[in-house]
Order: structure tokens, then C-alpha cells, then sequence
């Protein structure tokens, strides 16, 4: 199966599937949303459903049950409310995957665009915004952290002032983003351990880490607190929630919700067959 980052997701999203073939899918009609059991907040990422328009997303998502849609630009963080639903995570200026807080000359940018897209956030609700590390080109770990807690340090009260969450991503560096820096929980904790302020988290995806790590259970009830947000994703492949992957996502989200965590969990897989049913049946299966 092909493996998609979200650099590559504008050209290749939906595997093949347009907008063509979207007919064959009911849109929301109106009525009563699917009611869901709660233990799980779901949401969904815009960037692999870039050809369904945004509002429809929406409106899908907010009739299959889920809370919100993950990813949006500041110009879009307002849309989901208009079905109910809030941005769970926002571009805010954070930085690229490859070039971000863990190298000091990215800091004044970085916190340039916080302070500028912080405010906006958090008068549209949106409970999380983005950063990343940044890949190693040849900085030691060790560095980096101490780069990484200098630049969270510097923005750590625009977000505590506005009650809006910074959430560092882990990702792998073994399949899709080679040399990233925050690959492992292990490295990740820490650094936001030093940095202790409630509105600096970890972005725990579990795609990523399943590849990198496994253990996922045992790993997300240790460092629950550390953690606010989490994606889904089907390894390897980044495909559907199903029988063509390796976890058990059933039991992840048990896992989670023995915490009492209430963030959100955002389905960041892109579907290799009918989008929509896709994420239907994924919205099905964790909600345990």
C-alpha cells in the first residue's frame, strides 16, 4: 500500500476517489445526529478529505456523530461551528514538519504567528493549535530538547492567556519524516515535562507511534496527562480503521477513555475506498 504524509495528501488525497464518485454516498439529510456512547470525542482531519468541500465535511461529520474537524487554516476555524461542531486543531503559525521550534532561529517566527493566530482561536473555540520539532539535520537530541523547551518556554503564556493548548507532534521518522526529531514518547514527555504549563501538550499520534514504538495502551495511560490530543490511522498504510492493519483500535480507545481524557481523537487516515463510508465505519469502531 502507498505510503501518504500530509505533504503529500493535496495531490493524492482520497486515493483515486473524486468527487464523481461521492454521489454514490448520502449526504447528511436533516434530522437527529447518530448519538454516540461520549467516552470518545471524535473528530476529523480536513486534509484527508481536501476534495470534499468543507462545509459538507461538516455537515457529514456532525451527522455521523463526531465533535469536530481537525486542521483548519484561521480563516477556517469558524466553519464548524456552523453545524455544531468546533475546529479541535488549528494551523497557527507552528512551523513546518521538517523546519520548527527545535532550532532557536525559528523562534521569533514561530512566536510571531502564536501571538498572532492564538488570539483567533480561541475566539472561535478552538482548543488546540499546532507545532512541530523539526528534523535533526545533524543536532543531538539532547540540543534539540533543550531548543524545544526554550522555544515552547517563549510562547507558553500567549496560549496559558488565551486557554488555548500548544500540542507538539510526535510523528515517526522511519517511514514518513525521516530525521524528525520528536519520533518518540520518550523524547517528547520530557520536554514538555520541563516545560509544565497545562496549555503545553503533546499531539500523541498514534499512527506514528505504533510504528515507532508500539505499546500504545501502556505508553498513553502513563503519560495521559502530557497528552492532549491524539490521531487515528491505519498502519501500515495510513488507510482505513479495519482488518488490513495492525491495531486494534477498539481496544486503543478503551484504553484511552479508562483515562477520562476529554480531548478529542481526530480520524487522520486517508481512506483508500468511499471516503465517507470510510469514515462512517471508523466513527463506528471507536466508539467504545
Amino acid at each position: 500500500m502507498p505510503k501518504l504524509s500530509r505533504r503529500d495528501a493535496v495531490k493524492t488525497v482520497l486515493s483515486g476517489a473524486t468527487l464523481a464518485s461521492l454521489p454514490a454516498v448520502s449526504w447528511p439529510q436533516e434530522g437527529a445526529p447518530i448519538k454516540r456512547k461520549g467516552n470518545i470525542h471524535q473528530s476529523v482531519s480536513r486534509w484527508c478529505y481536501q476534495k470534499i468541500p468543507l462545509d459538507k465535511l461538516c455537515a457529514y461529520a456532525a451527522e455521523i456523530g463526531l465533535k469536530g474537524v481537525d486542521l483548519l487554516n484561521p480563516d477556517e476555524y469558524a466553519v464548524p461551528a456552523r453545524y455544531g461542531l468546533v475546529c479541535s486543531m488549528g494551523y497557527a503559525g507552528g512551523g513546518e514538519i521538517p523546519s520548527a521550534i527545535n532550532r532557536v532561529e525559528n523562534h521569533a517566527r514561530i512566536e510571531d504567528g502564536l501571538r498572532k493566530y492564538i488570539p483567533l482561536a480561541a475566539k472561535a473555540g478552538v482548543p488546540n493549535v499546532i507545532t512541530f520539532s523539526g528534523n535533526r539535520a545533524g543536532m543531538s537530541d539532547e540540543e534539540g530538547a533543550r531548543n524545544t523547551i526554550a522555544g515552547l518556554n517563549r510562547v507558553k503564556k500567549i496560549a496559558e492567556d488565551h486557554g488555548v493548548t500548544i500540542c507538539l507532534e510526535l510523528l515517526n521518522s522511519k517511514v514518513d519524516h525521516h530525521d524528525y526529531m520528536c519520533d518518540h514518547t520518550s523524547w517528547g514527555v520530557p520536554v514538555v515535562q520541563a516545560v509544565n504549563s497545562p496549555r503545553v501538550k503533546l499531539l500523541f499520534d498514534i499512527y506514528h507511534m505504533q510504528i515507532m514504538e508500539g505499546d500504545l495502551v501502556r505508553t498513553i495511560q502513563k503519560n495521559i496527562d502530557w497528552i492532549a490530543h491524539f490521531h487515528t490511522g491505519g498502519v501500515p498504510g495510513r488507510h482505513e480503521l479495519d482488518g488490513t492493519q495492525e491495531v486494534q483500535w477498539d481496544g486503543v480507545m478503551r484504553g484511552i477513555a479508562a483515562t477520562n481524557f476529554r480531548g478529542y481523537v481526530a480520524h487522520e487516515f486517508v481512506p483508500a475506498r468511499d471516503p465517507l463510508t470510510s469514515l462512517r465505519q471508523a466513527a463506528d469502531l471507536c466508539d467504545v
